[in-house]
């Protein structure tokens, strides 16, 4: 009954992320407030609002931090690993062959707070704190903050060409914005409540399992938490949308992070990262260790695929989100 809860929670995430990306796409186009910045945003945050609820909700009501922890570090590497699947699906060419060197600065600043939440962890009940708040909460905001503005000042006129072809070729004149609103609003409140009683799920597989809350969190909260990425993604890069399919991903984790911010400040028995097990340290590192695969592989662009219909940089993050996974389940009887 728990894997059939849980295999229930993940279809209801996956078909409501994609309405969700499909109508917020509508009421960015219907009201005009700017397509280029809001659809950019609207994007990774939306695909991204399963790990908030479920962050929250572990935190909030089943004080299951390392649930909470593992689910946001363990969708980073899982986002990172959607990088190989798309480039099986992009055709000759590795995908980041003609991707845009923007998304260099999302890859750098989400290495940054990776990063830092990474050594955060290892830190532990060395963590300086603000009541009960960790001293890293503030400088994870600010530095998403800066990453975020400055994203949009380097690519704000390529984004706004971009998004402008892309509102050209896709049109939603038979959808009203009522409608849009509505069926946006619906589709939120139902992945509000699928992603809330996963940490539920979560903690009786953990316990039942025997497989503990840390590996748990990082790999089955993670991948379902995650398909919205995927589903998104996937489909951006089916109409030709590489560059928005990516830089979904590489939004989506640096929002990720700041969602383990906003999860410190519901978590009220002090800093949230002095109460989790230290293993999520190495799917932190493992996170840093993929995003800079993939800023060689934008720097260096290969023009041909190696092995498998894979670019050498994709196999390189698939085998890393596969040796993470290895790591996590030796160690699992450890958090």
């Amino acid at each position: 009954m728990l894997w059939l809860q849980f295999i229930l929670c993940s279809a209801v995430i996956v078909l409501c992320g994609t309405n969700l990306s499909r109508y917020g796409d509508v009421i960015a186009e219907k009201t005009g407030l700017g397509r280029a910045w809001i659809g950019l945003v609207l994007m990774a945050s939306v695909t991204s609002l399963p790990e908030l609820i479920n962050g929250i909700s572990s935190v909030a009501f089943v004080d299951a931090p390392n649930i909470a922890l593992g689910d946001i570090m363990g969708s980073c590497v899982f986002n990172l690993s959607i990088i190989a699947l798309m480039d099986i699906l992009h055709g000759p060419k590795p995908i980041f062959s003609k991707a845009e060197h923007g998304h260099i600065i999302s890859a750098g600043f989400g290495v940054i707070l990776i990063g830092l939440a990474s050594i955060s962890i290892l830190s532990n009940a060395s963590i300086p704190s603000i009541g009960h708040v960790g001293a890293y909460t503030p400088a994870i905001i600010l530095i998403y903050l800066i990453g975020i503005r400055g994203l949009f000042l380097f690519e704000k006129k390529k984004i706004a060409e971009f998004v402008g072809e892309m509102a050209e070729a896709i049109q939603y004149g038979h959808v009203s914005t009522k409608e849009a609103v509505i069926k946006y609003s619906l589709n939120a409140l139902i992945i509000v409540g699928a992603a809330a009683w996963l940490p539920f799920i979560g903690d009786r597989l953990a316990e039942e399992t025997g497989l503990g809350r840390s590996f748990i969190g990082s790999t089955f909260i993670a991948l379902t938490t995650s398909l919205p990425e995927l589903v998104v993604s996937i489909s951006a890069l089916r109409i030709g949308a590489t560059d928005m399919a990516i830089a979904n991903l590489f939004g989506s984790n640096m929002f990720n992070i700041s969602i383990l911010a906003i999860d410190d400040l519901f978590y009220t028995k002090g800093p949230l990262l002095s109460h989790v097990s230290m293993n999520h340290a190495v799917t932190g590192f493992m996170a840093v260790i993929m995003t800079g695969i993939a800023i060689v592989g934008l720097t260096y662009r290969l023009e041909k695929k190696t092995f498998l219909r894979l670019g050498w940089d994709a196999i390189a993050m698939l085998m890393a989100y596969i040796v993470n996974i290895y790591l996590l389940y030796s160690m699992r009887g450890k958090g």
